[in-house]
């Protein structure tokens, strides 16, 4: 039996974030992690196509750099290394040999645009300065618990200056734009097809379809990639987990990777117990084992639960109380996950995509053109975009997948052997739950070709150039990573699920009302999904307040 300050249920970026911050404030801190390697979604693995770096969860590192985190714990210390993306996202337009590229620079990215659609680029311009500034109010409501008045109050006060300078009819204006589907929205701004095709499938990414109500910021958000920039970690996504890790063991952290949690509960004493599953038989060399060998119990003041908030729940079993919790348990279990959300493909590949765009510049290495470190988006049309969807709420498979390339070994040479690239697909939708009697297992291989071909699609120089792939199936996402039926933000995304209803509004500000100790931190929780690191930031400062700490 040990004892710890603080006991975190899951080493995802958000739990790692949360155990950095907590450690490095003085507290013992233990992580427990039910898979062979630390990350979660934010992981990277040298085991699955020999001689390459193999992200498992995301990829490219967006958000994370408008917080805090990297700067105040350091991590760059800990061997953490990023590469800009620039451009951060490319357009190719089928068959005509040119895009549009999204540079961190507006200007860069309105010249491309203006290639196109003078009109537009003026248009983009605009949208970027406008949705730019309303976003820069809202993201501060990212790096605090959300309650009401903290949102209203922080967008209130941020943007004040601004809406001064502006017609009453305009700032309606907006608030009318925000609760529009984010499809309406971009034709409203924007007129030529490829553009507002990009920006459509840019914006689908958090998962709302085109048509949802409320969903107006879903493109609104993009315009704030022009302030944090695209990054990609060098080394791999994991890269950033793994120096999370090494910062909390130089602050006294202990992680237990192999460690399953069974159950927990509150004791009498307001202390907590943990009962977890070591799988790989090294339980007494730690010095927790009791007398079952293989289960653990460890004591701690606080249990942070870092994992998806339906698997947590399951887990809280009954206090020496006697209380069950079943009212909360249910309102959780009602909670929203959705029926999947898209697959992934990782290839070994023999060359980069070629898109056939003469005018595009140099990348960063010898023989690279500066589109293939971004992210490439594949959907030849709003209508094909919303096929995709029309097929994923009948429970199929897309008949034509969108697809988001990433060809990282472009930008950072050590993903792969010399003369070699990684090639990762991600499509949109994918059912978790298929309504025609098939079963992913069956099908993930021909699912899988669909992503490829329509890379060749694009770039005809692709066929034939595959090594190998690593393929994940919405089933395969839910059995490795524990992302309950595919989706990768936890929780849908949608307007009453998210700020201060996310993932309840009971449970918003991180803490369980009942089980003093008992608290949240990752995807389900507020801001949601993404490599963020803004829920672990928020929830150890939670703790640290309920301590006496600021």
């Amino acid at each position: 039996m040990s004892q710890y300050d603080v006991v975190i249920i899951g080493a995802g970026h958000n739990g790692l974030t949360c155990a950095c911050y907590l450690a490095k404030a003085g507290r013992k801190v233990l992580v427990l992690e039910r898979r062979h390697i630390v990350g979660g979604a934010v992981c990277t693995q040298e085991d699955l196509i020999p001689g390459y770096r193999i992200d498992v969860g995301s990829s490219a590192h967006i958000m994370i750099h408008l917080t805090p985190v990297v700067r105040e714990l350091e991590l760059e210390k800990f061997g953490l290394e990023y590469l800009e993306m620039d451009p951060w996202a490319y357009y190719p337009i089928l068959g005509t040999g040119t895009g549009i590229s999204f540079y961190r620079d507006v200007e860069k990215t309105c010249a491309s645009i203006a290639k196109i659609s003078p009109r537009d680029a003026e248009a983009y311009r605009n949208f970027v300065r406008h949705w730019g500034e309303l976003n820069e109010g809202i993201f501060e409501t990212f790096l605090k618990p959300p309650s009401p008045g903290k949102i209203f109050g922080t967008i209130f006060k941020r943007n004040l200056l601004n809406w001064r300078s502006r017609k009453l009819w305009s700032s309606m204006d907006t608030s009318r734009q925000l609760m529009a589907p984010y499809g309406s929205l971009i034709e409203e701004i924007f007129e030529h097809p490829a553009l507002r095709t990009a920006l459509a499938w840019l914006s689908a990414q958090s998962g709302p379809a085109p048509a949802e109500m409320a969903s107006g910021d879903m493109l609104g958000w993009n315009a704030m990639i022009h302030k944090s920039g695209a990054k990609r970690a060098k080394g791999g996504s994991g890269a950033l987990t793994q120096a999370l890790a090494k910062c909390l063991r130089s602050h006294g952290g202990e992680i237990i990777c192999h460690a399953e949690v069974q159950a927990f509960h509150a004791r009498l004493n307001g202390d907590w117990q943990v009962l977890y599953k070591s799988s790989d038989g090294t339980v007494a060399a730690r010095g927790h084992a009791n007398d079952e060998k293989t289960l653990v119990k460890v004591d701690a003041k606080k249990v942070v639960g870092a994992c998806h908030l339906h698997t947590l729940f399951k887990m809280l079993g009954p206090g020496s109380d006697k209380r069950d919790h079943a009212e909360l348990k249910k309102r959780v279990a009602r909670t929203r996950i959705g029926n999947g959300f898209g697959m992934i493909v990782r290839h070994a590949v023999e060359e980069l995509p070629d898109y056939g765009d003469a005018a595009a510049p140099a990348g960063p290495l010898p023989g690279t053109k500066d589109y293939q470190t971004s992210l490439q988006l594949l959907c030849p049309s709003m209508e094909y975009l919303q096929s995709s969807y029309r097929d994923f709420m009948f429970g199929l498979p897309p008949k034509e997948p969108s697809v988001v390339a990433m060809s990282f070994s472009s930008l950072d040479p050590t993903l792969a052997p010399e003369g070699k690239h990684v090639l990762f697909t991600w499509g949109q939708y994918h059912p978790y739950e298929l309504s025609n009697g098939e079963n992913w297992d069956s099908i993930r291989e021909s699912e899988a070709d669909k992503l490829y071909d329509l890379v060749c699609r694009y770039a005809p120089n692709m066929r034939g150039k595959m090594i190998a792939r690593y393929i994940q199936t919405p089933l395969d996402i839910e059995r490795t990573l524990g992302l309950l039926r595919a989706n990768v933000m936890h929780l849908e995304m949608s307007l009453d699920q998210m700020f201060m209803f996310r993932p309840l509004p009971e449970l918003s500000e991180y803490k369980v009302p009942g089980l003093p100790g008992l608290y949240l931190t990752g995807a389900s929780t507020h801001p949601g999904g993404g490599v963020f690191s803004a829920s672990g930031y928020n929830t150890a400062r939670v703790i640290l307040r309920s301590d006496g700490l600021s």
